[in-house]
């Protein structure tokens, strides 16, 4: 508890004090990293979501980060190159970086640290995040665990990164072993990677990274690495750890893959269901798509036109449009025509409204 609060305290002081002056543009969403688990001088690749941001896809976005130690010190106002984020899409920026080295400490260093605390910003700092973490998963265990084999997540999906560790010391036969293979397959098989001994491009991919004193690690995309078509789905990732030239192997091994939960449908209507010309039509637009942040809509009523936007986010966007003010001066509407889009130019409704005759 007293390393976060001295956390907490470092983001409130350490940042800039010309900040708060700055537009927040809200909080970073879902972070994940590739590998998904990694040491510290390993290289790996953040990834950050801001579809619940409102950054612009085709905005340049920085790191900001100030724990374990603060790279681009001094510089808020002009970001430098080393800390530019590269854009992935549907909203996604990514970082690459070797711990070790960006932050110029020891692993035992940033173990011993409050973590990786940071925002993201554009160039000149005139737009940031919230202050955010991003979580790190010690894998430490593993070493004394008396585990043949275990995997981050237990239960991949096809488009997701999974991290499997071995422990060639409880494997038979796999002594001295001057390098271990993965030989694998979707489905039971299906969708085969083998281990080919012959084929250098092969040998390369089905490679093991060696963690040390018997120890491996293989990371992959299930999705990239069987090169599954599109809407395959994924039920078991099944496979077995070869040394060397197929000098020793394990039994075969099954990871389950996780259920796949699409989300839900966007939900669009207009409230109240039956309106006047003088009445406040509400619109509203839930579950949207990844960097859909607006709802732009067009009125045509008569001879008048009525144009604006509301803005929100993934869970929901909506805003009324005063039809007692912009109608009053257009009588005996029989109904208006509603056109909404979203801010990438996608048609969401085009429909007309009648509109109730109240009487006089």
């Amino acid at each position: 508890m007293k390393k976060f609060l001295y956390t907490i305290l470092l983001a409130l002081l350490m940042v800039p004090n010309f900040i708060q002056a700055q537009e927040t543009t809200g909080a970073v969403g879902a972070m994940s990293s590739f590998p998904v688990v990694y040491k510290y001088d390993e290289q790996v690749t953040w990834y950050f979501d801001l579809s619940g941001t409102t950054f612009a896809e085709t905005e340049d976005l920085y790191i900001w980060i100030w724990s374990p130690s603060e790279p681009d010190a001094g510089n808020w106002e002009n970001s430098s190159d080393f800390a530019k984020l590269t854009y992935v899409g549907n909203k996604v920026w990514s970082f690459n970086l070797t711990p070790t080295a960006y932050f110029s400490k020891t692993p035992a260093e940033i173990a011993a640290s409050a973590g990786f605390w940071f925002r993201l910003k554009n160039k000149t700092g005139s737009k940031q995040s919230e202050v955010a973490n991003m979580p790190y998963t010690d894998f430490s265990s593993f070493y004394t665990a008396n585990e043949l084999i275990r995997a981050y997540p237990t239960k991949p999906t096809l488009d997701k990164g999974v991290s499997i560790l071995f422990n060639a010391n409880l494997a038979p036969g796999f002594a001295g072993a001057t390098s271990v293979h993965m030989h694998s397959g979707l489905n039971d098989w299906d969708l085969k990677q083998e281990y080919q001994s012959w084929l250098p491009d092969i040998v390369e991919k089905t490679k093991l990274k060696d963690l040390g004193n018997g120890f491996y690690k293989m990371d992959l995309v299930p999705k990239q690495y069987y090169n599954a078509p599109d809407g395959y789905e994924m039920k078991n990732l099944v496979f077995l750890m070869v040394k060397d030239d197929w000098a020793g192997t394990t039994p075969d091994q099954v990871l389950y893959a996780g259920a796949y939960v699409p989300p839900p449908a966007p939900v669009f209507g207009y409230f109240p269901l039956q309106i006047s010309q003088k009445d406040f039509l509400g619109i509203y637009r839930k579950n949207n798509e990844p960097g859909v942040n607006k709802l732009i809509y067009t009125i045509t009523a008569g001879s008048k036109v009525i144009s604006g936007e509301f803005t929100g986010g993934v869970a929901e966007i909506k805003g009324f449009v005063n039809l007692v003010s912009e109608l009053k001066d257009v009588p005996n509407l029989s109904e208006i025509h509603v056109l909404v889009k979203d801010n990438k130019d996608k048609t969401i409704s085009d429909t007309s409204i009648p509109l109730k005759t109240l009487d006089k």
